[in-house]
């Protein structure tokens, strides 16, 4: 006999999500069903309520399905063939979307998979619902963290812990890192990189609250908002040189004008944030000499691997609030609003 449990779906392109009811899911073989603790929310799902039935279509994702990929809580049941999890163990599941069988996916390159444009939350059924089903090998077994934060971790830890990574070699002795927007994932970046190098840490965002979080985590200086002068003004912070690297968490015109003009020689550029930004700057003028500009989307297994060890480690923090499952439309409300401190978590299984 089946079970019904609540979700909060994305019903048609371009509506309102609703709290519906739906049959909880089955695993397959090598499949386990997790019962959600908590699920982290995300920019990227205020995007997609904006995306057309063409666009979203051309992407693979085909509606109803449920939203949320960043998930934290307990196996309930696993399919034949799975090892190594039990009924009852804490879990978090990887947030990114792969087939592990793909050439990317053999190079350990998960978040680049051929085949991971249909994932949980993008097209097929995510987090933010009591019960959802993942792959085993995309689960990771939670030691002394709470399951009901943990999933903060898979995506905006990790996406950002990806960026931190790229860079490293960038960060010598006396030299500066900028962490453009201070939200949900540049405060951990700005963490990783206090753990991970000796730079010099600015941060820098539109929100004076998220400057204030951000030093309380390690910033070594703030810059409020983003002008024609922002650039100046970090290379003055820089003794007119320059950062070694800009981590770009906005993705708008304004960033990305003022993050390349930034670095210095030699020095990298990440765009992460997905703020559809665009730069006509002649590349002679705008890029650093020798210098690297990339971007990605998402993380790797063994990105959120290490964020998960990070954090049971105590290195870093992961500051959330909690919102039960009924209020789902009000944690929407306060992220798209920039009133959260730090993840906006939705707890599935509980209701006021």
């Amino acid at each position: 006999m089946s079970r019904l449990m609540k979700a909060y779906r994305l019903l048609a392109w371009e509506q309102t999500p609703q709290l519906v009811e739906v049959e909880v899911p089955r695993p397959g073989p090598g499949q386990a069903l997790i019962k959600v603790g908590g699920n982290g929310l995300c920019h990227s799902d205020l995007g997609m309520l904006h995306i057309s039935r063409e666009l979203g279509e051309s992407l693979g994702w085909r509606t109803p399905f449920t939203l949320g990929h960043e998930v934290g809580g307990w196996v309930e049941e696993t399919g034949p063939g799975v090892s190594g999890l039990a009924t009852g163990d804490a879990v978090a599941v990887i947030s990114f979307s792969s087939d592990g069988t793909c050439p990317y996916c053999v190079r350990g390159m998960h978040n680049a998979c051929a085949n991971g444009g249909v994932g949980r939350g993008y097209g097929r059924d995510g987090g933010l619902a009591q019960y959802v089903v993942a792959d085993a090998r995309e689960i990771i077994k939670l030691k002394t963290l709470d399951p009901v934060s943990a999933g903060t971790l898979t995506d905006a830890g990790a996406t950002s812990y990806h960026a931190v990574k790229r860079v490293l070699p960038k960060l010598i002795p006396g030299s500066t890192a900028v962490v453009i927007g201070a939200g949900g994932l540049g405060s951990f970046a700005v963490q990783f990189l206090r753990v991970m190098s000796p730079a010099r840490v600015i941060a820098v965002d539109i929100n004076e609250d998220r400057l204030r979080f951000a030093a309380e985590l390690g910033a070594h200086e703030g810059l409020i908002g983003v002008d024609d002068n922002t650039a100046a003004e970090l290379r003055r912070l820089t003794a007119g040189e320059g950062a070694a690297a800009v981590l770009d968490f906005v993705g708008i015109d304004a960033t990305i004008g003022a993050g390349v003009a930034a670095v210095r020689k030699a020095g990298a550029y990440a765009l992460v944030g997905a703020g559809m930004g665009a730069s006509t700057q002649p590349w002679m003028r705008f890029l650093p000499a020798d210098g690297e500009v990339f971007t990605f989307q998402g993380s790797t297994i063994a990105d959120t691997q290490e964020v998960i060890a990070l954090a049971e480690a105590g290195l870093i923090r992961n500051e959330v609030e909690l919102f039960p499952f009924n209020r789902v439309a009000e944690a929407y409300e306060k992220l798209h609003n920039g009133q959260l401190r730090g993840r906006a978590v939705v707890m599935p299984n509980i209701f006021d």
